[in-house]
């Protein structure tokens, strides 16, 4: 499969497939890269139908690990927007892949965007109730985040204006036919998030049975696959 290296505004990123008008852009999770397994069988199943796909790596991840600081929603919002502004100028129809927190991202820069369609793998579509959810396992209150303004902790590390950042950019907008693979034992994301957010927005919700939060192993990979087949052939446009 062709494999085009190129950097956008400095961004690292990759143009998957044959010359096509249309384009997927794919936003990877958080400890993953361009490169991730999920998106590789993406590339491969969206170039047999037609689509070029275009992976980058968020701040801190992938060719750029090397960059200082945490990889703050705000930058990734505007580096989403950069994104966006390319494809639209070379693409016919721009359409959505988004694993995880790049779901999230997602849901934020391109709310007013002309998306043709949207697939989400594991989207985190609730980050304040996360956010949330680690405070309690280690035992913080938002009151003790706001006068420390940062926590290390074993999971993720809690920033203070992060946590205002998204209780402040609630996602009240999504307009794009969204089809949604989780794992049945996913923990960062209850699936009554999954299903609140599917309802809301007229979303198609799909479980995996015994899957988790991070599709990585072979059966969870090959479950991913045959409904990108399904979901990719069924909707298209």
């Amino acid at each position: 499969m062709r494999a085009e290296k190129l950097r956008i505004s400095g961004i690292p990123a990759i143009l998957w497939g044959e010359p096509s008008d249309q384009w997927i852009i794919a936003v990877h999770g958080s400890r993953s890269s361009k490169i991730d397994d999920c998106i590789w069988i993406l590339a491969e199943e969206a170039a047999a139908r037609g689509y070029q796909v275009l992976s980058f790596d968020l701040p801190c991840h992938g060719e750029r690990v090397y960059e200082q600081g945490p990889c703050m929603a705000w930058t990734c919002v505007e580096e989403l927007g950069t994104i966006w502004e390319y494809a639209a100028g070379r693409a016919g129809e721009i359409s959505l892949f988004g694993c995880s927190m790049g779901a999230y991202f997602s849901l934020l820069a391109f709310r007013d965007k002309p998306v043709r369609r949207t697939w989400f793998l594991s989207p985190v579509v609730d980050m304040e109730r996360v956010i949330d959810g680690i405070m309690q396992m280690v035992g913080a209150a938002p009151e003790e985040l706001r006068e420390k303004k940062v926590i290390e902790n074993p999971y993720e590390t809690l920033y203070w204006d992060y946590y205002c950042y998204v209780k402040d950019h609630p996602i009240q907008v999504w307009n794009s036919p969204t089809s949604i693979l989780r794992g049945e034992g996913d923990t960062l994301v209850p699936y009554e998030s999954a299903a609140a957010f599917s309802e809301r927005f007229g979303c198609v919700l799909e479980e995996q049975r015994g899957g988790e939060h991070w599709f990585h192993t072979e059966e969870q990979l090959a479950y991913y696959r045959r409904w990108l087949r399904k979901e990719m052939e069924e909707k298209r446009p």
